[in-house]
C-alpha cells in the first residue's frame, strides 16, 4: 500500500518592509489585511500543517483572529524564519514528505496555483518506492511564461522534498531556500501558470494598488 505523502507550509511574514513604509502585510487589500490572501490561498486539503512565522505582534493577532497557526521571533535572518517554520512542521509531522515557503506578500496568488504546486508533487510514480525517492528529491517553483521569451520567469512559492530539510534546517546566515536552487539546478522544476501576476509581491503602496486594482478586474 502506497503511503500518502504529506506538504507542510511556512508562510514568511517576517519582513520589515522597508521600502513599503509600515508593514504592508496589514495593508488593507480588497477589504482585508493583505496577509489574508495568504491564508486563502494556502487554505487547501492538499496543505497537511501550515505555520505563519513573524517578528510582528499584530501579524500575530491577526493569526490568532483568523485562527491561522503562527509563531512569533525575534530573530534577524531569513534563514531563521526558514529553520523556525520547518522545525515547527516536523514537530507535528515527523514524517513530512514536502514544505513550501510562500511569501505573504503576493496577494493574487492562487489557492488552484498552491494545489497545482501540491498535486504534481503527489504525484503518482510506477512504484511505491520509486515514488517515494523522486518527491523526496525534488524542488518545485513557481513560474510563467513570459511573452516573447522563451524562459519563464520564475519566483515563489517553492516546494522543497523532504531529502533538503537538514541544509534547509543549516542554511547560512541571513540565506534563504534560493541557495537550494543555485546548488542543485538539476533537481528543481518549475511549475508554469498562465497569469505572471500572481508572481508579483507588493513591495510598495503603489505596487500594492496596481495589484489591487488587477484583483477587482479579475473579480
Amino acid at each position: 500500500m502506497k503511503k500518502s505523502l504529506t506538504v507542510g507550509c511556512v508562510i514568511m511574514a517576517s519582513g520589515l518592509s522597508r521600502r513599503f513604509g509600515t508593514n504592508k502585510l496589514l495593508a488593507d487589500f480588497c477589504g482585508q489585511p493583505m496577509l489574508c490572501r495568504a491564508f486563502a490561498a494556502t487554505a487547501a486539503p492538499s496543505i497537511s500543517a501550515r505555520i505563519v512565522v513573524t517578528r510582528s505582534e499584530e501579524v500575530q493577532a491577526l493569526c490568532r483572529a483568523q485562527g491561522v497557526p503562527v509563531l512569533l521571533h525575534s530573530l534577524p535572518g531569513r534563514n531563521d524564519t526558514v529553520r523556525l517554520g520547518l522545525s515547527v512542521l516536523l514537530e507535528q509531522l515527523p514524517e513530512l514528505s514536502g514544505c513550501m515557503f510562500l511569501p505573504g506578500d503576493q496577494p493574487l496568488l492562487r489557492r488552484e496555483t498552491v494545489e497545482a504546486m501540491t498535486a504534481l508533487f503527489c504525484r503518482e510514480q510506477p512504484s511505491p518506492t520509486e515514488w517515494q525517492k523522486e518527491t523526496e528529491r525534488e524542488i518545485f517553483r513557481l513560474g510563467a511564461v513570459a511573452e516573447n521569451d522563451p524562459a519563464p520567469l520564475v519566483g515563489s512559492p517553492v516546494l522543497f522534498g523532504s531529502s533538503f530539510f537538514p541544509e534547509l534546517l543549516a542554511l547560512p546566515e541571513n540565506k534563504g531556500g534560493n541557495v537550494l536552487l543555485k546548488k542543485y539546478p538539476a533537481q528543481v522544476r518549475t511549475v508554469c501558470i498562465a497569469d505572471s501576476a500572481e508572481l508579483l509581491d507588493a513591495d510598495t503602496p503603489e505596487v500594492l494598488q496596481q495589484l489591487e486594482a488587477l484583483a477587482r478586474q479579475k473579480s
